[in-house]
C-alpha cells in the first residue's frame, strides 16, 4: 500500500499564509468600517410620531439645552378647534390664553383667531423645551395634528442619541439626512 507524502508546510509558507489572512481580514474590517461610517453620516436621528408616547424623556435626556426636539403642527390634519387639547388644559377655568388655562409651559404655542369658531395655533420653536405636553393633550382628545420632532438644524447628530437611549417606546429611528423628517397628514415644516 502506498501513501500519498502530504506536502511539507515550512515555516515560511506558514507566516506568509498568516500573514495574506492577518491582511485581509484587517481590509474587510477597514473597507466594512468606512461603509458604516458613511453611512452613519448620511443618516439622521428622527422621531417616528406613530410611536411617541409623549412621556417627556425628549426634554430631559437631549444633550442640548433646550432639546433639540420639537413640537411640529400638521396644518392640513388640525382641526382649527376653539377648544384644543393641545393648547388648553384639560380644567381650564375659561377658554382665554391666561397662563394657568394652557398647557404649555413655556408659552411656545400661539392662538390666533380665524374666525368663529376657528382658531389658528403655531409653534415658537425657539421657546418650544420638547417636553411633549401639547402632543399628549392633542393625541388624548384631538385629532393628533401636534406631534414632536428632532429639528435637524439644531441637532448635533450624536453617534448614539441619548434620546433614543432613553425612549421608552424606541420611537427614535435613524432616516437618511436627504428626508430627515417623519411628517404627519401633509405637514411641512417652517424654516
Amino acid at each position: 500500500m502506498s501513501r500519498k507524502k502530504e506536502p511539507l508546510i515550512t515555516r515560511r509558507s506558514f507566516l506568509i499564509k498568516g500573514l495574506r489572512t492577518v491582511f485581509a481580514a484587517g481590509a474587510g474590517a477597514a473597507a466594512l468600517g468606512a461603509g458604516l461610517h458613511g453611512r452613519g453620516e448620511n443618516l439622521r436621528w428622527q422621531i417616528d410620531p406613530d410611536k411617541c408616547i409623549q412621556c417627556g424623556r425628549c426634554q430631559t435626556n437631549c444633550v442640548l439645552l433646550p432639546s433639540a426636539v420639537k413640537c411640529v403642527h400638521a396644518f392640513a390634519v388640525c382641526g382649527y378647534c376653539d377648544l384644543c387639547s393641545g393648547y388648553f388644559k384639560t380644567n381650564a377655568l375659561s377658554l382665554d390664553t391666561a397662563a394657568e388655562n394652557r398647557l404649555c409651559p413655556t408659552s411656545a404655542i400661539k392662538r390666533t383667531f380665524i374666525e368663529d369658531p376657528y382658531y389658528q395655533y403655531t409653534i415658537n420653536k425657539d421657546l418650544c423645551i420638547g417636553c411633549g405636553k401639547c402632543v399628549k393633550g392633542c393625541q388624548s382628545f384631538g385629532n393628533g395634528s401636534l406631534f414632536l420632532q428632532v429639528m435637524q438644524d439644531i441637532c448635533t447628530n450624536c453617534n448614539e442619541c441619548s434620546i433614543a437611549v432613553n425612549c421608552p417606546s424606541k420611537a427614535f429611528t435613524r432616516v437618511p439626512a436627504d428626508n430627515a423628517y417623519l411628517l404627519k397628514g401633509g405637514a411641512r415644516l417652517s424654516r
